[in-house]
């Protein structure tokens, strides 16, 4: 969650499922990011900086996502933080994928530009995963 500072910075907050959900989906959007990148329930509140691109979103509870057309689950902690950018986000935290019996943590998501279809995951590990943007389209 962010700090008061943070919200003398020019910080916008968006409390509540509907609100803050709204409000992920048009950073994503405006961030040129797709916007199943983050399938968020129950939204508590979301959180941006535009000075610093410093992004949070609280949930009641931490969520597990499975991407059907990659088969991945992916997990989403219960606060999720970064640093959001055009087609990138950067130190994301609260965010893991499922690599055979391991949970890697997801530090840096990236979209290729000038654009290729693709959508690069690291992981501070130095592991990085390539997926098809359309994977990440809402509803899947």
């Amino acid at each position: 969650m962010a700090s008061s500072d943070q919200l003398k910075e020019g910080g916008t907050v968006k409390k509540g499922h509907d609100d803050g959900l709204k409000m992920a989906l048009s950073l994503l959007e405006e961030f040129d990011l797709p916007g199943g990148l983050l399938p968020l329930a129950d939204v508590v509140e979301v959180g941006f900086v535009r000075s610093t691109g410093y992004m949070w979103i609280a949930q009641k509870k931490k969520i597990e996502h499975h991407f059907k057309m990659i088969g991945k689950l992916v997990s989403y902690d219960s606060e999720i933080t970064g640093y959001v950018q055009k087609k990138r986000i950067k130190k994301l935290k609260g965010v893991k994928a499922k690599e055979l019996m391991l949970w890697p943590p997801v530090s840096e998501i990236i979209l290729d530009d000038p654009p290729t279809g693709k959508l690069h995951f690291k992981s501070l590990a130095g592991i990085t995963k390539t997926f098809p943007v359309e994977a990440f389209a809402p509803g899947q």
